[in-house]
Protein backbone atom coordinates (compact mmCIF):
# COMPACT_ATOMS: atom_id res chain seq x y z
CA UNK A 1 0.00 0.00 0.00
CA UNK A 2 2.93 2.02 1.10
CA UNK A 3 4.42 1.42 -2.53
CA UNK A 4 1.48 2.25 -3.88
CA UNK A 5 1.24 5.53 -2.52
CA UNK A 6 4.35 6.67 -2.81
CA UNK A 7 4.18 6.05 -6.24
CA UNK A 8 0.93 8.35 -7.19
CA UNK A 9 2.66 11.23 -5.17
CA UNK A 10 5.40 10.80 -7.60
CA UNK A 11 2.71 11.06 -10.60
CA UNK A 12 1.26 14.06 -8.72
CA UNK A 13 4.72 15.63 -8.55
CA UNK A 14 4.83 15.22 -12.93
CA UNK A 15 1.91 16.98 -12.83
CA UNK A 16 1.32 19.23 -9.88
CA UNK A 17 -2.16 19.17 -8.08
CA UNK A 18 -4.46 21.37 -10.36
CA UNK A 19 -3.77 19.80 -13.12
CA UNK A 20 -5.38 16.24 -12.34
CA UNK A 21 -8.79 18.78 -10.70
CA UNK A 22 -8.75 20.46 -13.81
CA UNK A 23 -8.93 17.91 -15.93
CA UNK A 24 -11.58 15.92 -14.03
CA UNK A 25 -13.75 18.66 -13.93
CA UNK A 26 -13.57 19.65 -17.76
CA UNK A 27 -14.22 15.68 -18.14
CA UNK A 28 -17.62 15.93 -16.43
CA UNK A 29 -19.58 17.96 -19.48
CA UNK A 30 -18.40 14.75 -21.78
CA UNK A 31 -20.11 12.35 -19.25
CA UNK A 32 -23.36 15.39 -19.00
CA UNK A 33 -23.82 16.12 -22.65
CA UNK A 34 -25.21 12.53 -23.77
CA UNK A 35 -27.26 11.79 -20.76
CA UNK A 36 -28.17 15.64 -20.53
CA UNK A 37 -29.35 15.76 -24.24
CA UNK A 38 -31.49 12.80 -24.69
CA UNK A 39 -33.53 14.09 -20.95
CA UNK A 40 -33.76 17.79 -22.43
CA UNK A 41 -35.09 16.43 -26.45
CA UNK A 42 -37.17 14.37 -24.37
CA UNK A 43 -38.92 16.48 -21.64
CA UNK A 44 -39.41 19.42 -24.26
CA UNK A 45 -40.37 17.38 -27.46
CA UNK A 46 -42.05 14.57 -25.84
CA UNK A 47 -41.05 11.84 -28.30
CA UNK A 48 -38.16 9.48 -27.16
CA UNK A 49 -37.72 8.86 -30.74
CA UNK A 50 -36.31 12.45 -31.46
CA UNK A 51 -34.34 12.44 -28.22
CA UNK A 52 -32.68 8.98 -29.38
CA UNK A 53 -31.58 10.86 -32.97
CA UNK A 54 -30.17 14.30 -31.41
CA UNK A 55 -28.63 12.21 -28.89
CA UNK A 56 -27.31 9.64 -31.69
CA UNK A 57 -25.89 12.51 -33.95
CA UNK A 58 -24.04 14.21 -31.01
CA UNK A 59 -22.10 10.29 -30.33
CA UNK A 60 -21.56 10.33 -33.77
CA UNK A 61 -20.08 13.97 -34.07
CA UNK A 62 -17.84 12.89 -31.35
CA UNK A 63 -16.55 9.42 -32.91
CA UNK A 64 -16.04 11.24 -36.22
CA UNK A 65 -14.24 14.30 -35.29
CA UNK A 66 -12.73 13.18 -32.07
CA UNK A 67 -9.74 11.71 -34.18
CA UNK A 68 -9.53 15.20 -36.44
CA UNK A 69 -9.36 17.13 -33.14
CA UNK A 70 -6.53 14.82 -31.78
CA UNK A 71 -4.58 14.93 -34.88
CA UNK A 72 -4.88 18.91 -34.49
CA UNK A 73 -3.41 18.66 -31.39
CA UNK A 74 -0.33 16.44 -32.24
CA UNK A 75 0.66 19.21 -34.91
CA UNK A 76 -0.39 22.79 -33.48
CA UNK A 77 -0.02 21.60 -29.95
CA UNK A 78 -2.77 21.36 -27.18
CA UNK A 79 -3.46 25.32 -25.88
CA UNK A 80 -5.07 26.23 -29.29
CA UNK A 81 -6.93 23.06 -30.15
CA UNK A 82 -8.68 22.52 -26.38
CA UNK A 83 -9.08 26.53 -26.05
CA UNK A 84 -10.91 26.50 -29.49
CA UNK A 85 -12.81 23.04 -29.12
CA UNK A 86 -13.75 24.17 -25.46
CA UNK A 87 -15.35 27.72 -26.64
CA UNK A 88 -17.31 25.85 -29.43
CA UNK A 89 -18.67 23.52 -27.59
CA UNK A 90 -19.70 25.40 -25.01
CA UNK A 91 -21.58 27.96 -27.62
CA UNK A 92 -23.27 24.54 -29.18
CA UNK A 93 -24.26 23.35 -25.61
CA UNK A 94 -26.32 26.69 -25.21
CA UNK A 95 -27.73 26.52 -28.50
CA UNK A 96 -28.77 22.79 -28.07
CA UNK A 97 -30.44 24.22 -24.48
CA UNK A 98 -31.95 27.44 -26.23
CA UNK A 99 -33.22 25.25 -29.43
CA UNK A 100 -34.69 22.46 -27.49
CA UNK A 101 -36.52 25.16 -24.75
CA UNK A 102 -37.54 27.11 -27.89
CA UNK A 103 -39.07 24.34 -29.41
CA UNK A 104 -36.73 23.74 -32.61
CA UNK A 105 -37.61 20.69 -35.36
CA UNK A 106 -35.95 17.40 -35.23
CA UNK A 107 -33.52 18.17 -38.24
CA UNK A 108 -32.15 21.92 -36.84
CA UNK A 109 -31.72 19.60 -33.12
CA UNK A 110 -29.77 17.06 -34.32
CA UNK A 111 -27.35 19.43 -36.53
CA UNK A 112 -26.77 20.92 -33.02
CA UNK A 113 -26.06 18.03 -31.57
CA UNK A 114 -24.00 16.78 -34.08
CA UNK A 115 -21.69 19.99 -33.82
CA UNK A 116 -21.66 19.08 -29.50
CA UNK A 117 -20.03 15.94 -30.39
CA UNK A 118 -17.83 17.39 -33.19
CA UNK A 119 -16.19 19.75 -30.64
CA UNK A 120 -16.11 17.99 -27.60
CA UNK A 121 -12.64 18.98 -26.43
CA UNK A 122 -10.82 15.60 -25.53
CA UNK A 123 -9.99 16.44 -22.11
CA UNK A 124 -9.30 12.35 -21.46
CA UNK A 125 -7.03 11.79 -24.20
CA UNK A 126 -5.47 14.70 -23.93
CA UNK A 127 -4.49 14.78 -20.49
CA UNK A 128 -3.79 10.51 -20.87
CA UNK A 129 -0.99 12.62 -23.51
CA UNK A 130 0.09 15.62 -21.73
CA UNK A 131 0.39 13.21 -18.73
CA UNK A 132 2.49 10.66 -20.15
CA UNK A 133 5.07 13.23 -22.00
CA UNK A 134 5.52 14.64 -18.47
CA UNK A 135 6.75 11.54 -17.08
CA UNK A 136 9.21 10.62 -20.22
CA UNK A 137 10.68 14.11 -20.42
CA UNK A 138 11.65 13.54 -16.42
CA UNK A 139 12.90 9.73 -17.09
CA UNK A 140 10.25 8.20 -15.02
CA UNK A 141 10.45 4.40 -15.05
CA UNK A 142 7.24 2.19 -16.35
CA UNK A 143 5.71 2.02 -12.81
CA UNK A 144 5.26 5.72 -12.42
CA UNK A 145 4.27 5.76 -16.24
CA UNK A 146 1.50 2.57 -15.67
CA UNK A 147 0.61 5.22 -12.64
CA UNK A 148 -0.35 7.89 -15.13
CA UNK A 149 -2.25 5.40 -17.04
CA UNK A 150 -3.83 4.44 -13.95
CA UNK A 151 -4.75 7.99 -12.17
CA UNK A 152 -6.25 8.71 -15.56
CA UNK A 153 -8.26 5.65 -16.31
CA UNK A 154 -9.58 6.57 -12.78
CA UNK A 155 -10.57 9.80 -13.56
CA UNK A 156 -12.61 8.72 -16.47
CA UNK A 157 -14.29 6.27 -14.91
CA UNK A 158 -15.01 9.00 -11.56
CA UNK A 159 -16.65 11.46 -14.49
CA UNK A 160 -18.43 9.08 -15.89
CA UNK A 161 -20.45 8.15 -12.60
CA UNK A 162 -20.68 11.71 -11.64
CA UNK A 163 -21.32 12.80 -14.64
CA UNK A 164 -25.07 11.64 -15.53
CA UNK A 165 -25.97 11.30 -11.71
CA UNK A 166 -25.11 15.04 -11.93
CA UNK A 167 -27.99 15.67 -14.56
CA UNK A 168 -29.83 13.51 -13.04
CA UNK A 169 -29.83 15.30 -9.74
CA UNK A 170 -30.76 18.40 -11.83
CA UNK A 171 -33.65 17.17 -13.94
CA UNK A 172 -34.99 16.36 -10.49
CA UNK A 173 -34.64 19.22 -9.16
CA UNK A 174 -34.73 21.66 -11.44
CA UNK A 175 -34.68 20.84 -15.34
CA UNK A 176 -32.52 19.08 -17.91
CA UNK A 177 -31.66 22.14 -19.01
CA UNK A 178 -29.73 23.32 -16.02
CA UNK A 179 -27.81 20.41 -15.98
CA UNK A 180 -27.15 20.83 -19.93
CA UNK A 181 -25.98 25.01 -18.92
CA UNK A 182 -23.90 23.37 -16.03
CA UNK A 183 -22.13 21.15 -18.74
CA UNK A 184 -21.78 24.53 -21.15
CA UNK A 185 -20.04 26.64 -17.94
CA UNK A 186 -17.98 23.58 -16.81
CA UNK A 187 -16.50 23.22 -20.39
CA UNK A 188 -15.97 26.79 -20.63
CA UNK A 189 -14.05 28.18 -17.64
CA UNK A 190 -12.64 24.41 -17.21
CA UNK A 191 -11.52 22.99 -20.34
CA UNK A 192 -10.06 26.62 -21.46
CA UNK A 193 -8.40 26.42 -17.60
CA UNK A 194 -6.78 23.20 -18.54
CA UNK A 195 -5.68 24.55 -22.13
CA UNK A 196 -3.84 27.42 -20.11
CA UNK A 197 -2.27 25.51 -17.34
CA UNK A 198 1.45 25.45 -17.43
CA UNK A 199 2.18 22.21 -18.46
CA UNK A 200 0.14 22.46 -21.73
CA UNK A 201 4.26 23.84 -22.76
CA UNK A 202 5.09 19.94 -22.55
CA UNK A 203 2.54 18.95 -25.74
CA UNK A 204 3.55 21.80 -27.76
CA UNK A 205 2.99 20.38 -30.81
CA UNK A 206 5.09 18.48 -33.92
CA UNK A 207 4.76 21.73 -35.93
CA UNK A 208 6.41 23.80 -32.18
CA UNK A 209 8.69 21.36 -32.16
CA UNK A 210 10.14 21.81 -35.46
CA UNK A 211 10.58 25.47 -35.63
CA UNK A 212 12.20 26.30 -31.96
CA UNK A 213 14.16 23.13 -31.33
CA UNK A 214 17.80 23.79 -32.39
CA UNK A 215 19.71 21.66 -34.06
CA UNK A 216 17.14 19.32 -35.69
CA UNK A 217 18.25 19.19 -39.37
CA UNK A 218 16.53 18.31 -41.87
CA UNK A 219 12.99 17.23 -42.18
CA UNK A 220 14.41 13.84 -42.65
CA UNK A 221 16.30 13.84 -39.64
CA UNK A 222 14.03 15.43 -37.72
CA UNK A 223 11.30 12.36 -38.83
CA UNK A 224 13.50 9.85 -37.06
CA UNK A 225 12.38 11.56 -34.11
CA UNK A 226 9.42 13.99 -32.95
CA UNK A 227 8.79 14.97 -36.36
CA UNK A 228 7.70 12.08 -37.77
CA UNK A 229 4.33 12.65 -37.87
CA UNK A 230 4.71 15.52 -39.52
CA UNK A 231 6.42 13.75 -42.39
CA UNK A 232 5.42 10.42 -44.19
CA UNK A 233 3.05 8.90 -41.90
CA UNK A 234 3.30 4.82 -41.77
CA UNK A 235 0.65 2.46 -40.64
CA UNK A 236 0.33 1.80 -37.25
CA UNK A 237 1.42 -1.66 -35.88
CA UNK A 238 -1.34 -4.20 -35.87
CA UNK A 239 -2.03 -3.96 -32.07
CA UNK A 240 -2.79 -0.42 -32.41
CA UNK A 241 -6.29 -1.64 -34.34
CA UNK A 242 -6.46 -4.51 -32.42
CA UNK A 243 -6.82 -2.13 -29.36
CA UNK A 244 -9.21 -0.24 -30.71
CA UNK A 245 -11.42 -2.93 -31.71
CA UNK A 246 -11.03 -3.99 -27.97
CA UNK A 247 -12.29 -1.11 -26.72
CA UNK A 248 -14.89 -0.52 -29.39
CA UNK A 249 -16.19 -4.18 -27.98
CA UNK A 250 -16.02 -2.87 -24.70
CA UNK A 251 -18.21 0.33 -25.72
CA UNK A 252 -20.35 -2.42 -26.56
CA UNK A 253 -20.38 -3.92 -23.19
CA UNK A 254 -21.78 -0.08 -21.94
CA UNK A 255 -23.97 -0.07 -24.00
CA UNK A 256 -25.66 -3.51 -23.21
CA UNK A 257 -25.49 -2.80 -19.94
CA UNK A 258 -27.28 -0.18 -19.66
CA UNK A 259 -29.97 -1.17 -22.28
CA UNK A 260 -30.31 -4.33 -19.82
CA UNK A 261 -29.91 -2.93 -16.82
CA UNK A 262 -33.14 -0.11 -17.71
CA UNK A 263 -34.85 -2.91 -18.92
CA UNK A 264 -35.00 -5.28 -16.37
CA UNK A 265 -35.39 -2.54 -13.59
CA UNK A 266 -38.18 -1.06 -15.69
CA UNK A 267 -39.56 -5.09 -15.63
CA UNK A 268 -39.32 -5.13 -11.99
CA UNK A 269 -41.24 -2.09 -11.48
CA UNK A 270 -38.34 0.52 -10.15
CA UNK A 271 -36.66 2.22 -13.17
CA UNK A 272 -35.29 4.60 -10.99
CA UNK A 273 -32.80 2.05 -9.62
CA UNK A 274 -31.18 1.46 -12.77
CA UNK A 275 -29.04 4.93 -12.68
CA UNK A 276 -27.90 3.41 -8.91
CA UNK A 277 -27.12 0.33 -10.44
CA UNK A 278 -24.71 1.62 -13.11
CA UNK A 279 -23.29 3.76 -10.80
CA UNK A 280 -22.45 1.42 -8.32
CA UNK A 281 -20.19 -0.44 -11.13
CA UNK A 282 -18.80 2.47 -11.76
CA UNK A 283 -17.59 2.59 -8.40
CA UNK A 284 -16.11 -0.70 -8.81
CA UNK A 285 -14.18 0.02 -11.80
CA UNK A 286 -12.59 3.31 -10.37
CA UNK A 287 -11.22 1.38 -7.06
CA UNK A 288 -10.11 -1.39 -9.88
CA UNK A 289 -8.69 0.95 -12.00
CA UNK A 290 -6.52 2.66 -8.75
CA UNK A 291 -5.64 -0.47 -7.50
CA UNK A 292 -4.03 -1.40 -10.84
CA UNK A 293 -1.14 1.13 -9.89
CA UNK A 294 0.02 -1.39 -7.51
CA UNK A 295 0.50 -4.49 -9.68
CA UNK A 296 4.52 -4.95 -10.59
CA UNK A 297 5.77 -3.83 -13.76
CA UNK A 298 7.08 -7.71 -14.16
CA UNK A 299 2.84 -8.50 -15.08
CA UNK A 300 3.29 -6.94 -18.59
CA UNK A 301 0.40 -5.66 -20.66
CA UNK A 302 -0.28 -8.57 -22.75
CA UNK A 303 -0.81 -10.17 -19.57
CA UNK A 304 -3.05 -7.57 -18.04
CA UNK A 305 -5.01 -7.57 -21.69
CA UNK A 306 -5.82 -11.12 -21.50
CA UNK A 307 -6.49 -11.32 -17.97
CA UNK A 308 -8.65 -8.04 -18.16
CA UNK A 309 -10.76 -9.14 -21.22
CA UNK A 310 -10.76 -12.88 -19.33
CA UNK A 311 -11.98 -11.52 -16.06
CA UNK A 312 -15.22 -9.34 -18.43
CA UNK A 313 -16.18 -12.71 -19.91
CA UNK A 314 -16.33 -14.63 -16.76
CA UNK A 315 -18.29 -12.33 -14.47
CA UNK A 316 -20.27 -10.49 -17.54
CA UNK A 317 -21.97 -14.56 -18.37
CA UNK A 318 -24.22 -14.62 -15.01
CA UNK A 319 -25.97 -11.73 -16.28
CA UNK A 320 -27.87 -14.31 -18.56
CA UNK A 321 -29.76 -15.95 -15.69
CA UNK A 322 -30.16 -12.20 -13.50
CA UNK A 323 -33.69 -11.67 -13.14
CA UNK A 324 -34.38 -9.80 -9.71
CA UNK A 325 -32.80 -6.74 -8.16
CA UNK A 326 -30.08 -7.42 -5.90
CA UNK A 327 -28.52 -10.37 -7.77
CA UNK A 328 -28.34 -7.54 -10.97
CA UNK A 329 -26.69 -5.31 -8.35
CA UNK A 330 -24.02 -8.10 -7.26
CA UNK A 331 -23.06 -9.22 -10.50
CA UNK A 332 -22.88 -5.83 -12.26
CA UNK A 333 -20.94 -4.31 -9.31
CA UNK A 334 -18.75 -7.12 -9.56
CA UNK A 335 -18.07 -6.79 -13.31
CA UNK A 336 -17.33 -3.17 -13.24
CA UNK A 337 -13.63 -4.47 -11.41
CA UNK A 338 -13.21 -5.80 -15.39
CA UNK A 339 -13.79 -2.33 -16.91
CA UNK A 340 -11.14 -0.26 -15.83
CA UNK A 341 -7.99 -2.55 -16.37
CA UNK A 342 -9.15 -3.37 -19.50
CA UNK A 343 -9.55 0.57 -20.19
CA UNK A 344 -6.23 1.20 -18.83
CA UNK A 345 -4.38 -1.34 -20.29
CA UNK A 346 -5.86 -0.40 -24.19
CA UNK A 347 -4.68 2.84 -23.68
CA UNK A 348 -1.47 1.57 -21.78
CA UNK A 349 -0.57 -0.60 -24.73
CA UNK A 350 -1.35 2.67 -27.35
CA UNK A 351 1.03 4.64 -25.83
CA UNK A 352 3.93 2.07 -25.58
CA UNK A 353 3.51 1.64 -29.63
CA UNK A 354 2.87 4.23 -31.64
CA UNK A 355 4.69 7.50 -32.56
CA UNK A 356 4.90 10.21 -29.76
CA UNK A 357 4.07 12.55 -32.34
CA UNK A 358 1.04 10.92 -33.15
CA UNK A 359 -0.34 10.22 -29.50
CA UNK A 360 -3.25 12.47 -29.22
CA UNK A 361 -4.46 11.38 -32.38
CA UNK A 362 -4.25 7.63 -31.43
CA UNK A 363 -5.75 8.20 -27.98
CA UNK A 364 -8.54 9.92 -29.44
CA UNK A 365 -9.27 7.17 -32.08
CA UNK A 366 -8.65 4.75 -29.39
CA UNK A 367 -11.56 6.99 -27.01
CA UNK A 368 -13.80 7.12 -30.53
CA UNK A 369 -13.96 3.71 -30.57
CA UNK A 370 -15.37 3.20 -27.01
CA UNK A 371 -18.32 5.75 -27.62
CA UNK A 372 -18.69 3.89 -30.97
CA UNK A 373 -19.37 0.97 -29.49
CA UNK A 374 -21.69 2.28 -26.80
CA UNK A 375 -23.85 3.85 -29.36
CA UNK A 376 -24.00 1.52 -31.45
CA UNK A 377 -24.94 -1.59 -29.00
CA UNK A 378 -26.80 1.07 -27.03
CA UNK A 379 -29.63 0.97 -29.95
CA UNK A 380 -28.80 -3.24 -31.37
CA UNK A 381 -29.75 -4.01 -27.20
CA UNK A 382 -32.18 -1.86 -26.70
CA UNK A 383 -34.24 -3.88 -29.64
CA UNK A 384 -33.11 -7.42 -27.89
CA UNK A 385 -34.43 -6.31 -25.19
CA UNK A 386 -37.84 -5.27 -26.55
CA UNK A 387 -37.88 -8.26 -28.43
CA UNK A 388 -36.27 -11.36 -25.75
CA UNK A 389 -36.46 -9.32 -22.43
CA UNK A 390 -33.00 -7.88 -20.81
CA UNK A 391 -31.37 -11.07 -21.38
CA UNK A 392 -31.37 -10.53 -24.99
CA UNK A 393 -29.59 -7.22 -24.18
CA UNK A 394 -26.69 -9.41 -21.59
CA UNK A 395 -26.29 -11.59 -24.30
CA UNK A 396 -24.86 -8.69 -26.83
CA UNK A 397 -22.03 -7.90 -23.73
CA UNK A 398 -21.55 -11.37 -23.34
CA UNK A 399 -20.84 -11.97 -27.31
CA UNK A 400 -18.84 -8.60 -26.82
CA UNK A 401 -16.96 -10.08 -24.28
CA UNK A 402 -15.87 -13.15 -25.58
CA UNK A 403 -14.78 -11.64 -29.22
CA UNK A 404 -12.09 -8.91 -27.04
CA UNK A 405 -10.64 -11.96 -25.00
CA UNK A 406 -10.56 -13.49 -28.47
CA UNK A 407 -8.58 -10.45 -29.80
CA UNK A 408 -6.20 -10.25 -26.71
CA UNK A 409 -5.68 -14.17 -27.54
CA UNK A 410 -4.55 -13.47 -30.71
CA UNK A 411 -2.76 -10.14 -31.27
CA UNK A 412 1.24 -9.96 -30.97
CA UNK A 413 2.06 -7.07 -28.31
CA UNK A 414 5.49 -6.61 -28.28
CA UNK A 415 7.05 -6.74 -25.41
CA UNK A 416 9.86 -3.76 -25.34
CA UNK A 417 8.67 0.24 -25.78
CA UNK A 418 8.54 1.17 -29.01
CA UNK A 419 10.14 4.65 -30.39
CA UNK A 420 11.99 5.48 -27.28
CA UNK A 421 14.08 7.56 -28.34
CA UNK A 422 11.92 9.73 -30.43
CA UNK A 423 9.60 9.80 -27.43
CA UNK A 424 12.27 11.92 -25.52
CA UNK A 425 13.28 13.67 -28.26
CA UNK A 426 9.54 14.80 -29.09
CA UNK A 427 9.26 16.89 -26.10
CA UNK A 428 9.96 20.48 -26.84
CA UNK A 429 13.73 21.37 -26.59
CA UNK A 430 12.69 24.16 -23.88
CA UNK A 431 11.76 21.61 -21.86
CA UNK A 432 13.81 19.11 -20.93
CA UNK A 433 16.30 20.32 -18.53
CA UNK A 434 14.08 18.96 -15.10
CA UNK A 435 14.24 17.42 -12.10
CA UNK A 436 13.68 13.43 -12.16
CA UNK A 437 10.41 12.15 -10.66
CA UNK A 438 10.37 13.03 -7.03
CA UNK A 439 8.83 16.63 -6.05
CA UNK A 440 11.22 18.76 -7.78
CA UNK A 441 8.73 19.31 -10.54
CA UNK A 442 8.23 22.83 -11.70
CA UNK A 443 4.38 21.95 -11.89
CA UNK A 444 4.04 20.86 -7.78
CA UNK A 445 2.73 23.55 -6.61
CA UNK A 446 0.10 24.58 -9.50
Amino acid sequence: MAGTVNTYRRVIALTGPLLPLLSFLARLPVAMSQFGSVLLVAETTDSLATAGIVGGTLSAGQVVFGPVLGRLADRHGQRPVVVTAAAVNAAATGALVAGALGGLATVPLAAIGAVTGASVPLIGPLARTRSVALAHRAGADEGVVAAVHSLEGTLDEVSFVFGPALVGLAALVAHPAVALGGAAALVAVFGVAFALHPTAAVTAGAGAEERTAPGRGTRAEAGAGAGAGAGRRGRHPRVVYAVRGSLFLQGAMFGACQAGIAALTARLGVPGQAGTVYAAMGVVSAGAGLALGALPARIGLRMRWRAATAAALVLSVPLLSTHTLWPLYAVVTVLGAAYAPHLITAFALTERVVEPARLAESTAFAASSLVAGQAAALAASGRLAEWYGPAGAFAVAVGAAALSLLLALVTPVPAARKHAAARKAFIPAQQTASPKTTGNSPYAGR
